[in-house]
């Protein structure tokens, strides 16, 4: 791992790796890709509600990078680069895509490893689907507001620059969005009760 004083160490490694991935070396965009991978998947899966789809969108993220290297100038960190880059094509599938009416349990997901019981992980798993069901009920905006904050972590202004609007327009979008997902969810354990 190469550090640098400038910048955090995660921004020189980012510096370096464009560098060198803009000198021809594939094991750059290999490394680049093992270290945001995760992240960006998460982030493309929550946003568009298909694994599959979501892989797509980091493909072309990375097929862009890759095309754009050589003008590419990042100011602050790659890692926010590509969230952005993933969250504007994910708006860009989610707008030309119908909308699904039903939702198969077969894409709720995968649960990690755990000690839990059949029991346990049965529950768990449902509440996995109310939770991810309940995030697809949301307008877009307001998901994407939320994902953008929880799942990569962005500040409000750099969600606003992303969506185009307003910090507070942002925020306000990220706030209703997870008073609908409360009301949702809490709407669903009362009916349980009942």
């Amino acid at each position: 791992m190469v550090k640098s004083c400038a910048g955090t160490p995660a921004m020189a490694d980012d510096k370096v790796l464009l560098r060198r991935l803009q000198q021809g070396d594939q094991d750059a965009l290999q490394a680049i890709y093992a270290k945001y991978e995760a992240t960006l998947l998460a982030l493309a899966a929550n946003l568009l509600d298909e694994p599959a789809l979501a892989e797509d969108v980091l493909q072309d993220v990375l097929v862009t990078l890759v095309q754009s290297v050589h003008r590419l100038r990042i100011r602050r960190s790659l890692k926010g680069y590509l969230a952005t880059a993933v969250a504007n094509r994910a708006r860009d599938y989610y707008r030309r895509k119908p909308r699904q009416q039903f939702v198969s349990i077969d894409q709720a997901g995968y649960l990690a490893a755990s000690e839990e019981g059949p029991f346990q992980m049965v529950i768990r798993s449902e509440q996995v689907e109310k939770a991810r069901a309940a995030m697809v009920e949301l307008p877009y905006e307001q998901r994407e507001a939320i994902v953008l904050r929880l799942h990569a972590d962005m500040k409000f202004r750099e969600i606003a620059k992303v969506q185009h609007v307003s910090v507070k327009t942002a925020l306000s979008r990220y706030r209703y969005g997870l008073d609908k997902l409360r009301a949702m969810l809490n709407g669903e354990v009362r009916d349980e009760r009942d």
